[in-house]
C-alpha cells in the first residue's frame, strides 16, 4: 500500500542507528549532526507469527510477508520552522509519511555529544513539537487567510471551515499539538488537504542504555509521564543493543542473545507491530502450493477493495470471496479439510475482511 512511517528526532539521539537496525539500508551512524541528510528509505518485513503456522500446513515454496516503508529524516534543531540548520527539508520530508516514529535520547553516553549539552528528553521533545506547531499554525494560518472573507459572506460551509480553522489556530498557539484537539471526523475533513505535521499519528521511541531496556530508567520514566495524556505509545529500545541483535542470522542464536537481557522479541519487533496498528492496518493471507503470502490493507476494507491490493482486475471484476479463519485451516489442515466441513465461507461484495483471514477470489474480467 506504500504506507511510511518517518523517524524523527534531534541530532544524536540514535535515529540512524535503529533505521539500520531496522532495514539494510545502511545509512551513515556518526557522531555529529545531520550526518542523514537525504532520507533514507528502508522497507521493512512485518514480523507474523502466523505465516509460519501456514508455512507448515501449506509447505509452499515461497513465503512473501507483509512489508512497510520507514524513513531516516535529517535530524531537527531550534528554528527548523523558520529554515535553521535543515529545518525546510526536514519538515517537507515529515509532510510525505503517514507516521512518525519520535526517537528521543534516553541515555547518557560522554562519547555521544548531545546537540544541547545534556541529556532532557522532555526538552528534546519540546523542541520538535514546537518547531512543528509552529509550521502547522503558518499553514492554518495561510488557509484563514483565503476563507475569512468568504465565511463573513454568509457562506455555510466557508464559515464552518473557518470556525475549525480557529480551533486549530488557537489549539497550536496555546502549545498543544494538533492531534490532541477534540473535534469530529467531519470537522476534521477541513485540514485534511493542509496535512498538518503534528496531527499525524505517533509513536514515541525511548532510546535507552541497554540495562534500562526492560523496565526504563529515569528519563523514559519522565517522558512516559509527560505523554501521558496523549493518545500515543511509548516503546523502549536500545538502538545499540538492536544493532546487534540484527546482526544475528540463526534464530536460535538470536533468541538465546535476547533470552539473556530477558526480551521475548526485540524492540523493533514491537516497534514495527506498533507502527502497524498505529496506522490501522491489517492482514490477509493467500496461500497455495506456491506461495504463502501476507497482504496489507487498512481496517474496514470489504472483499473488493482487499481483492484490489493483488490486482486491479480482482477488483473490477469481483465475483465472491472464499475465506477460512486460521483457527479452523489449523484444525482440519487444508482448504479441502475446511471445505469439508463447513469451515470455508462464501462472502460477497459487503463483507468486511478481518485480520488474519485466508481469502481465496473469484472475478471475471
Amino acid at each position: 500500500m506504500g504506507l511510511k512511517c518517518g523517524i524523527v528526532g534531534l541530532p544524536n539521539v540514535g535515529k540512524s542507528t535503529l533505521f539500520n537496525a531496522l532495514s539494510n539500508a545502511k545509512a551513515e551512524a556518526a557522531n555529529f549532526p545531520f550526518c542523514t541528510i537525504e532520507p533514507n528509505i528502508g522497507v521493512i518485513t512485518v514480523p507474523d507469527e502466523r505465516l509460519d503456522i501456514l508455512k507448515g500446513l501449506v509447505n509452499p515454496q515461497k513465503v512473501i510477508p507483509t512489508v512497510m516503508e520507514f524513513v531516516d529524516i535529517a535530524g531537527l534543531v531550534k528554528g527548523a520552522s523558520k529554515g535553521e540548520g535543515l529545518g525546510n527539508q526536514f519538515l517537507a520530508n515529515i509532510r510525505e509519511v503517514d507516521a512518525i516514529i519520535h526517537v528521543i535520547r534516553c541515555f547518557d553516553d560522554e562519547n555521544i555529544v548531545h546537540v544541547a549539552g545534556k541529556v532532557d528528553p522532555i526538552e528534546d521533545k519540546e523542541v520538535i513539537d514546537t518547531e512543528l506547531q509552529l509550521k502547522d499554525l503558518e499553514s492554518v494560518d495561510k488557509r484563514i487567510q483565503r476563507v475569512e472573507k468568504i465565511a463573513k459572506s454568509g457562506d455555510k460551509d466557508a464559515k464552518a471551515e473557518y470556525d475549525v480553522l480557529t480551533q486549530f489556530k488557537s489549539h497550536l498557539e496555546s502549545g498543544q499539538n494538533a492531534r490532541s484537539l477534540e473535534l469530529d471526523k467531519e470537522q476534521r475533513v477541513y485540514v485534511k488537504e493542509l496535512q498538518l505535521l503534528t496531527d499525524k499519528p505517533i509513536i514515541y521511541v525511548a532510546n535507552v542504555d541497554e540495562e534500562s531496556v526492560n523496565s526504563g530508567n529515569e528519563w523514559s520514566k519522565a517522558l512516559e509521564e509527560n505523554t501521558a495524556n496523549e493518545d500515543a505509545q511509548i516503546i523502549l529500545v536500545s538502538a545499540g543493543l538492536e544493532a546487534q541483535i540484527a546482526e544475528f542470522d540463526d534464530p536460535e542464536e538470536k533468541s538465546m542473545f535476547l533470552e539473556e537481557y530477558g526480551l521475548k522479541e526485540s524492540g523493533l519487533n514491537r516497534l514495527i507491530k506498533a507502527s502497524y496498528k498505529l496506522l490501522d492496518l491489517v492482514t490477509y493471507f493467500t496461500a497455495g502450493e506456491q506461495e504463502v503470502r501476507a497482504w496489507t490493507i487498512k481496517r474496514g476494507w470489504k472483499a473488493p477493495q482487499a481483492a484490489g491490493v493483488i490486482h486491479t482486475d480482482f477488483e473490477k471484476g469481483f465475483i465472491k470471496a472464499e475465506v477460512i479463519k486460521l483457527d479452523s485451516y489449523q484444525e482440519f489442515k487444508t482448504e479441502a479439510g475446511c471445505r469439508e466441513a463447513g469451515k470455508l465461507a462464501i462472502e460477497g461484495k459487503e463483507y468486511e475482511v478481518k485480520d488474519g483471514d485466508i481469502m481465496h477470489f473469484r472475478f471475471n474480467v
